[in-house]
């Protein structure tokens, strides 16, 4: 964790990136130290995940993975059944973050549904744009569902979600499993789906610039973390026009056939990306009466006091409202897992 945590510090020393990055790269370490220790006291003495290295075409990746409590114990000769696997991916504007920080609702997950839940890291930016993080996210999901079964797992229950621009990673990862599954129908390594998706807040339209997005009810007049914008901008508007119609970033313009049926999204009141958030699932919800559509279901969550980043700090900032999205999204998940035959009551 200590390489990738400082990866501002080295980007800013030791890049060729432009002056107008490496100033502000050496201000985000700070906030980087911060969040980690906001987070600390989820994970700092949390015995509840293993490190795993997953191979890339860009290195290898660190994950976490949070195995569910055992319910029973298997006699001679006998076999545990596979759980269903959830990957969560960690969100952080691309310029920082970490698996960590998602350590309480990845053991909460575990626990209450009885997956394996898989928390995954990727390449940042400046120094890597797009599709460099959605390339490590693809990468890392392929390999985990080709070793679903080391890890105790089902790759045929598998969910998927993340935090922020984890989110828009994970649903990425949702269309690109869809895309394999259609390019081989056989049941192999490369066909399966993501079942459902739960989001945190997730940005799915990066056409606009950051300050362009349309500011909702009640956002501070002044921003603290302003100059930190261009840096939040580099990964997507780097080549902002060449990737106007991407649905993998944009997932505002994807076709709803490529993405989880299910679908939940954790929207906070006091944030930037509510609008279009809001106005991407009432695209899809539209659609859905066009075509008549009835066994998908899509869903928005608003919490009017929530703000951006707020599922993952302390517990005496907004816990009454936190602990309420965490009920709705692990009920959203185990009515996925229910539906697909998994039902953890079984195995208590």
């Amino acid at each position: 964790m200590v390489p990738h945590l400082f990866c501002a510090t080295h980007d800013a020393l030791f890049s060729t990136l432009p002056f107008t990055h490496r100033w502000r790269l050496l201000l985000l370490q700070p906030i980087n130290i911060l969040a980690i220790l906001l987070t600390s006291p989820f994970w700092l003495f949390n015995n509840r995940s293993s490190v795993l290295y997953v191979p890339t075409r860009s290195g290898k990746k660190r994950c976490l993975v949070y195995q569910p409590p055992r319910r029973h114990t298997t006699g001679k000769g006998e076999t545990e059944d596979l759980r269903p696997l959830h990957i969560d991916i960690h969100g952080g504007g691309f310029i920082g973050g970490f698996p960590e920080q998602g350590a309480r609702w990845c053991s909460l997950l575990s626990d209450r549904t009885g997956a394996v839940v898989v928390s995954c890291s990727y390449r940042f930016a400046p120094r890597y744009t797009f599709p460099a993080a959605h390339d490590d996210i693809d990468d890392v999901v392929s390999w985990i569902l080709s070793h679903a079964a080391e890890l105790n797992a089902d790759p045929n229950l598998l969910t998927v979600g993340g935090s922020s621009v984890g989110g828009n990673l994970a649903l990425s990862a949702a269309q690109y499993l869809a895309g394999q599954s259609q390019a081989h129908p056989s049941q192999t390594a490369q066909s399966y789906i993501a079942r459902a998706f739960v989001g945190f807040c997730p940005p799915v339209n990066f056409r606009l610039k950051p300050q362009e997005k349309p500011i909702p009810p009640n956002f501070p007049a002044k921003d603290p973390l302003s100059f930190l914008v261009p840096l939040f901008d580099a990964y997507a508007g780097s080549n902002r026009t060449r990737d106007w119609d991407n649905p993998r970033l944009n997932t505002f313009v994807a076709d709803k056939g490529t993405l989880p049926k299910d679908m939940l999204f954790v929207v906070a009141g006091i944030d930037i990306l509510m609008h279009e958030q809001l106005a991407f699932l009432e695209r899809i919800k539209e659609e859905m009466g066009v075509e008549g559509e009835t066994d998908r279901r899509v869903e928005a969550r608003v919490w009017d006091k929530g703000f951006h980043g707020w599922m993952e700090l302390p517990k005496m900032i907004l816990e009454k409202e936190r602990m309420e999205a965490f009920e709705i999204s692990l009920k959203s998940i185990r009515r996925v897992h229910w539906r697909y035959g998994f039902d953890l009551d079984k195995v208590v």
